[in-house]
């Protein structure tokens, strides 16, 4: 294992550091922003904290149990629900009474997709230099999103929880096309956002299709929301970087940019220095690629262990891909997000579920939407009259880990201030 001189290629979850590791990160990509081989030696290895990789691992597991755990348990039922679909030989009552309207032209979608994917693909050849992806990884990306979209579906409509495409994507283009980390983040946009995207839309269209709202209103109202949407989140997105000083950047600031700081980490991981130099033969955590075997053996324990034991109905209840992907969210999100969600999850799914039951029944749905109501518009409250006057609340809640050394790196010979060194 090579010793690491340079503390900036040690990656935490959220790196206190970050003023130096983008320091660093630059010495180490060249004029066309591909990864220089020569100074990446020099600078040593890239590490990452346990958490991390632990995180990645997981993500592996996750994705492998999605898959093994459709095939067993909903195969057959994709398959008599397939034909049925095409033949139209059954009709339930929601769908005998939205035949009333009319309906929206298959070829509307169509037109859209080819579009859109025309009009992607036109965009990375055009700015090849900028984006760095070919045309044939839009066409990749989609094929990725297109072929997940129902198994990541079955899990959703069953449990309510949607398992991200990120990491497969990033690991994909990682090994096909290396040291391009912008192709990285937009193979992974194009492949793992558009699933996402289409899971969202279907979800829509099956609550107006029990609502009874019109189809092609439905159509519409996810055409002018969808162009809305981006244009808010553009211009919301460049007034935050043109009115907050060294947002992302300073630590010490509101503006931490979690997320977007886990993006940035992911596109250096597995765009720049790439899968094979950290995951693979030339890499130091190869046994995380152990957790693909794990996520693929886990579902097939849980169908013998239904077809051994067949009166006991509680087994097929056990759903491997949502309590291996539960932690998906971490980083950004840390124990304190968990716990507060374990808390309500089990206070309305399993306490008044049990002894409220009817309550439950009537105001179960209301709750959730008020406490996503809620969120948001404290969010705004809280920006509008606080950070707008720089006032920032300083609690136990708000610290990330609750110890200061918790973002020191454990590696030897790692020199971070105000951190031990470990020799």
């Amino acid at each position: 294992m090579s010793t690491m001189p340079k503390p900036s290629l040690y990656f935490q979850v959220h790196s206190s550091t970050q003023l130096a590791k983008c320091t660093i990160l630059k010495s180490i990509i060249d004029s066309n922003f591909h990864l220089d081989l020569a100074a990446y030696k020099s600078e040593g290895s890239l590490y990452i904290s346990t958490f991390f990789a632990v995180t990645y691992g997981v993500g592996f597991a996750a994705l492998a149990a999605i898959i093994v755990h459709v095939a067993p348990f909903h195969g057959s039922e994709i398959w008599v629900q397939s034909k049925s679909s095409f033949q139209e030989t059954t009709m339930d009552i929601h769908t005998k009474l939205m035949r009333k309207y009319k309906q929206v032209p298959e070829w509307w979608f169509v037109i859209i997709l080819i579009a859109t994917i025309t009009l992607t693909m036109f965009a990375c050849e055009y700015y090849k230099d900028q984006l760095q992806l070919p045309w044939w990884g839009v066409l990749l990306a989609c094929s990725i999103a297109i072929f997940f979209t129902l198994p990541i579906g079955i899990i959703t409509a069953i449990t309510n929880q949607t398992s991200g495409l990120n990491i497969i994507t990033e690991y994909i283009i990682g090994y096909t096309y290396r040291s391009y980390p912008v192709a990285n983040v937009c193979f992974k946009t194009y492949g793992y956002i558009s699933m996402l995207q289409a899971i969202t839309f279907l979800q829509d269209f099956k609550l107006g299709h029990y609502m009874k709202i019109p189809p092609r209103t439905m159509f519409m109202a996810q055409i002018v929301g969808t162009l809305l949407a981006g244009l808010v989140y553009l211009s919301t997105a460049w007034w935050l970087m043109e009115t907050v000083p060294n947002i992302c950047l300073d630590k010490k600031s509101v503006w931490t940019c979690p997320g977007d700081t886990v993006f940035y980490d992911a596109s250096v991981i597995w765009g720049l220095i790439g899968p094979r130099k950290i995951f693979g033969n030339l890499g130091t955590y190869t046994a995380i690629n152990w957790f693909f075997l794990g996520g693929a053996i886990a579902p097939i324990l849980v169908w013998l262990a239904t077809k051994a034991f067949p009166q006991q109905e509680w087994i097929r209840l056990i759903n491997m891909p949502v309590l291996i992907g539960a932690t998906g969210s971490m980083p950004p999100a840390t124990a304190v997000n968990y716990t507060s969600w374990i808390v309500v999850g089990f206070l309305s799914g399993f306490v008044v579920y049990r002894y409220k039951q009817n309550w439950w029944r009537r105001h179960n749905y209301v709750l959730s939407g008020a406490l996503y109501a809620g969120l948001a518009f404290m969010a705004v409250l809280i920006y509008f009259c606080l950070n707008l006057e720089e006032v920032n609340l300083e609690w136990w809640g708000n610290e990330l880990d609750g110890c200061p050394l918790a973002s020191c790196p454990s590696a030897k010979g790692v020199v971070v201030d105000g951190c031990p060194v470990f020799y």
